[in-house]
């Protein structure tokens, strides 16, 4: 029997192997695309990293579970005409919130970036051309696309650029962290999301609440697309719900607290 379950043992490493699939020791770093597993209404999801192995390089996915806040965060990737409507709900609510900008929304909306910075809210890295930044074995590639938007940003603001990275598309590698962590950067991933960026194929106010209500949890960093016609729609709602659930809104600032 138990030369039967041996060679069992081998076959399924084998596929494995053939698969492509990652076997992992327990201080390793998983990389590829970020992703969550919900297990329980309410409560934080698990990430493909933990946020042990994450802290390693200045990264994080979530904060403190203890306390009843959240991190508001936006991708933007191009205007859709809904950003001035998500800036006057956070305005409503006194919500800070950050904005991972790539080139292209820089160079054509700078009157809206420089109301994201004088309404004091964060405006983060998400590189210049939006790549697979995992795919970028070269370092010297890599800093450029972080280098060129720390330009073009204090271009268009006068300002440096506050020091959050957020990769593209969620796609990473160990030593993308290790890069964007010598460059001084503070790696944002999320723990709550929902399906937000498909213009062709918006959900409905309904379909979003019961989306992110339910597993709205302690110290969420929530990702949400400013390009969604949804989320300008409800997010004055969505804040007003989450204010009547007993949370704050904090910035990007509390989750990594100075000397982190």
């Amino acid at each position: 029997m138990r030369k039967r379950n041996g060679k069992l043992a081998i076959a399924a490493l084998g596929v494995a192997m053939l698969l492509g699939l990652a076997i992992f020791s327990p201080g390793a770093m998983p990389t590829g695309s970020w992703g969550l597993s919900f297990q329980q209404e309410g409560a934080a999801p698990i990430g493909n990293a933990t946020p042990a192995q994450l802290a390693r390089y200045d990264a994080a996915y979530l904060g403190d579970t203890g306390k009843k806040v959240l991190y508001l965060t936006f991708d933007a990737g191009y205007e859709n005409g809904s950003t001035a409507k998500i800036l006057d709900a956070l305005k409503k609510h006194n919500a800070p919130a950050a904005f991972f900008l790539v080139g292209n929304y820089l160079q054509r909306n700078g009157d809206l970036v420089r109301r994201m910075v004088e309404e004091g809210h964060i405006v983060g890295n998400h590189t210049m051309h939006h790549r697979d930044m995992s795919a970028l074995t070269d370092p010297a590639v890599f800093q450029k696309e972080l280098t060129d938007l720390e330009e073009l940003y204090q271009s268009v603001t006068g300002e440096e650029i506050s020091k959050f990275y957020r990769p593209p598309q969620g796609i990473y590698s160990e030593e993308n962290l290790k890069e964007a962590q010598a460059m001084g950067y503070k790696t944002v991933f999320w723990s709550l999301a929902y399906v937000d960026w498909n213009n062709d194929a918006q959900p409905t106010a309904e379909q979003a609440f019961a989306k992110l209500l339910p597993r709205t949890h302690n110290g969420a960093v929530v990702l949400l697309h400013s390009t969604s016609r949804t989320n300008g729609e409800i997010l004055d709602e969505l804040l007003t719900r989450w204010e009547q659930m007993g949370y704050r809104f904090a910035p990007l600032t509390e989750l990594f607290p100075e000397g982190s």
